[in-house]
């Protein structure tokens, strides 16, 4: 079965001012987040790439538009289904102000039991993912054979949610993973079980350094903005 490489989107202007930004249109890449996106064909080189599925979003359909420009060949499709959590009442809100809601606990603790007012709920959202790699591992592994490799551009909490599927880990536990802007994450699919092969690379360890703030113990809900 393929090799599924997932690319979180570069840094986006909702990440940098701390907002969480679910469906509202216009959210894009800020300037770091251009300047990631440009790097990923270097990044991605040598990987023969079969097909490239992105969300809807504008901020995936930007991470991937060089990619794309660097290999004329290949076309990018776009599925819903790895668009981000519909977050509802709370798109648009600041983290900062989301963590006095009694809601938050929830998500943190027993994401499998959150449902955002107004939107959907974390167990729906991981299961369309879940849904939509096996579909697209069994169209790639058809039009391109078992060995083919494939990238899926998509949002912190979709990939986090693959991820927590992929190891055999209850949604529960997926708070635990953390995926930074434009990293990526490498999963190779076999006929009886997934290896999860890279985790949240980017290629950068600045989000290793100590910092002068105590590290959150709270997992940003959309993935976070990164390292400084």
């Amino acid at each position: 079965m393929p090799t599924l490489i997932l690319v979180r989107h570069g840094r986006s202007t909702a990440n940098t001012e701390g907002l969480l930004a679910g469906w509202t249109p216009g959210v894009r890449l800020d300037e770091r987040g251009a300047a990631q996106a440009a790097a990923l064909p270097a990044r991605l080189d040598g990987l023969p790439l079969a097909e490239v599925v992105t969300s809807p979003l504008e901020r995936c359909q930007e991470t991937v538009r060089p990619l794309l420009d660097a290999r004329p060949g290949l076309t990018a499709h776009t599925d819903e289904r790895i668009g981000e959590c519909h977050y509802g009442d709370w798109s648009g809100r600041k983290l900062a102000d989301l963590k006095e809601e009694p809601l938050m606990d929830v998500v943190q603790a027993h994401p499998s039991a959150a449902a955002f007012p107004g939107g959907e709920s974390m167990r729906a959202m991981a299961t369309r993912a879940a849904e939509a790699v096996r579909e697209w591992n069994a169209r790639v592994e058809r039009d391109h054979g078992p060995d083919a490799v494939y990238l899926m551009c998509s949002h912190g909490d979709i990939i986090k949610s693959l991820v927590a599927d992929a190891l055999g880990l209850h949604l529960d536990l997926f708070q635990r993973i953390s995926v930074e802007p434009c990293s990526i994450t490498a999963i190779r699919y076999t006929r009886l079980r997934p290896f999860l092969l890279r985790l949240g690379d980017t290629g950068d360890f600045a989000s290793l350094v100590p910092r002068e703030e105590p590290p959150a113990e709270e997992a940003p809900v959309g993935g976070g903005a990164g390292a400084p």
